[in-house]
């Protein structure tokens, strides 16, 4: 390559460096809307152009060559660079995406979310809906709101934003007959809400109750919200993350039925992109989401136990 062909195709140092950032051809394909053969096909053609390997091929996918490596991370940041010189000449509207799970975002985010468009609302503020993980690059998300266990990652910034402060709830109606907090042997006479998280097993075990499946009477759902509707209902008793449901226990929906909070080992964190990489808009939304989250923190440290109480047993 010499004069005006001293650069390689652009379409083929864009696939080449989507190709390096994930290591895979077929999501890069799915990135750039193309199919994985032109991935692959603009891949070989970078490397007879400058006639140096950049991937090993193997039976597992790719990786790089020693050469290649170097050259990813020259292109990364020459596209970084090509991108941040754009924004200045077109710069992005008040946009920001958040990817949270179905409960969080029937449960606590929509509840909330007039109090932030009151204050913000020239921000056009997304909600992905999701279990699945997705990729903040790939998927254009700016924040995400996941339950589990740090460290997420050094490339993104991680923030506690809610404890798994566990509560067993009811609906009046279903323990009206009961003085509360339930017995354990009135709690073995209920029917169990169960979630995928499946804490009932932890949850009696502290409670000192002996699971009995052939009395027992247990309902399963693929998410926490709805076990909290079953529990509306008055279907049985649930276990809910206590932030989820502070409406519902304030507006008397739903009580308590068993003293106490039980700690999970997966607590709710917010997850965003490094500082330097985040638009304005993206962390007016993070600075009001963390201002609640502290809140409820403030609220709920000083009640927050490691065990289920066992008052009432």
């Amino acid at each position: 390559m010499s004069g005006s062909d001293d650069l390689p195709p652009m379409n083929a140092l864009r696939a080449f460096e989507a190709a390096g950032r994930h290591l895979n051809f077929r999501a890069a394909a799915d990135e750039l809307n193309v199919t994985q053969g032109a991935i692959a096909q603009q891949v070989r053609g970078l490397e007879a152009a400058l006639g140096v390997r950049l991937f090993e091929r193997g039976a597992r996918g790719v990786s790089f060559t020693s050469m290649g490596h170097g050259y990813h991370q020259e292109v990364s940041e020459a596209f970084a660079r090509l991108r941040a010189a754009t924004l200045l000449l077109r710069p992005e509207e008040a946009r920001v995406t958040i990817s949270v799970t179905p409960t969080f975002a029937s449960r606590w985010l929509i509840p909330n979310l007039s109090q932030f468009t009151a204050l913000h609302p020239e921000i056009d503020f997304r909600i992905l809906s999701t279990e699945r993980v997705l990729s903040f690059h790939s998927d254009g998300i700016d924040l995400a709101v996941r339950q589990g266990r740090a460290p997420f990652g050094a490339q993104l910034d991680v923030d506690l934003l809610f404890r798994q402060s566990i509560v067993a709830v009811a609906s009046p109606e279903l323990v009206a007959s009961t003085s509360l907090p339930i017995t354990k042997s009135n709690l073995d006479q209920l029917s169990l809400l169960h979630d995928t998280h499946n804490l009932w097993p932890d949850f009696l075990k502290k409670m000192g109750v002996k699971s009995n499946a052939k009395i027992r009477r247990n309902l399963h759902f693929s998410q926490t919200s709805l076990s909290v509707e079953a529990a509306l209902a008055g279907q049985g008793v649930a276990l809910v993350s206590q932030f989820l449901i502070a409406r519902d226990l304030k507006s008397g929906q739903l009580v308590q039925v068993v003293d106490g909070v039980y700690t999970g080992v997966e607590d709710f964190y917010l997850l965003a992109r490094k500082a330097e990489s985040r638009p304005p808009a993206v962390d007016l939304v993070r600075k009001w989401l963390m201002s609640l989250g502290d809140a409820c923190l403030e609220l709920s440290g000083s009640a927050r136990m490691t065990a289920v109480a066992s008052k009432g047993q």
